[in-house]
């Protein structure tokens, strides 16, 4: 690795690092009785921030999404709860995870490290979900950089998964691998399969709507499919309903703010605010609705 090379991925754990704690400082709240605790490596900068505090946390439980977040917990002297012991009818009171891509309404791509369903259970199941991540990860659209929608599928469907992808769109979805191919498909927590499935970048609901300029070839396409264009919303409702599929990889509609706010007993998929760290060191925040501020 160069020395250039070095300097840019050291910048960016900074980045992440500092997008980490101002999260923490801003939705931690130490009297919470559970916590989320998402995957990846900007997230062991949120449980370090956590575990920094002053205050004393031996009561909270922290959900973790999958084996390495629940090691991270463990590491840093907290205290893990599975999912599927939580109380009946009790929501997490905010999750911390991050994200592949997100783009400009804080719709999410996740599962890049195939902890999607435990992570999608987490985030839907929380009050709010508060998303971390470096400046890469936000694009205008998703699939604008990121090149695939992860997928969790039942092993047996994934031939019927991968048919009904393609009559949807997607010019050539396939089942993520091992690192070394010869181990055969990678498998996830709950030792299903993760379908990796690129489609053209996906509208948002005002594109369709005002068919702004950015978006003129699209002007009076509805977003469900023709040409093969679709609205985020639109296409995780199809890809959810192919018979075989657990989870799918876009984290859109309701947050959780307003899914309570409706009266769900359910918290959203969506993030209330999104961290990112910049490449000069500051942390930018994302909320729904609002213009980004450097804070």
């Amino acid at each position: 690795m160069t020395t250039s090379a070095v300097a840019t991925a050291s910048a960016i754990e900074t980045a992440k690092k500092h997008a980490a704690i101002r999260a923490v400082k801003d939705h931690f709240d130490p009297k919470a009785e559970y916590v989320g605790i998402g995957s990846g490596s900007t997230i062991v900068y949120v449980v370090e921030a956590i575990q920094a505090l002053p205050e004393d946390l031996s009561h909270i439980k922290f959900v973790p999404t999958g084996y390495q977040s629940r090691q991270v917990i463990v590491q840093h002297g907290l205290t893990p709860i599975a999912f599927d012991s939580l109380p009946p009818n009790r929501l997490i009171d905010v999750a911390f995870d991050g994200a592949d891509e997100v783009d400009e309404d804080l719709n999410c791509i996740k599962g890049g490290g195939a902890c999607l369903y435990q992570e999608k259970l987490v985030a839907s199941h929380s009050k709010k979900f508060i998303c971390v991540a470096d400046h890469r990860k936000l694009q205008p659209r998703l699939l604008s950089s990121w090149p695939t929608i992860p997928i969790e599928v039942e092993p047996l469907a994934a031939p019927v998964v991968l048919t009904a992808l393609k009559a949807l769109g997607s010019p050539s979805p396939f089942v993520r691998e091992n690192l070394m191919s010869k181990a055969g498909p990678l498998k996830t927590d709950q030792d299903n399969f993760i379908v990796d499935a690129p489609f053209a970048p996906l509208l948002l609901p005002a594109d369709i709507a005002t068919a702004n300029s950015l978006h003129t070839a699209h002007k009076g396409v509805t977003g469900k499919g023709e040409g093969g264009v679709w609205e985020v919303d639109n296409l995780a409702r199809e890809i959810k309903m192919i018979e075989g599929v657990l989870s799918v990889g876009l984290f859109c509609g309701e947050d959780g703010v307003e899914a309570l706010k409706r009266g769900s007993k359910l918290g959203g998929q969506k993030p209330v605010a999104t961290y990112f760290g910049m490449a000069d060191g500051t942390v930018v925040l994302r909320v729904k609705g609002e213009e980004p501020k450097t804070v």
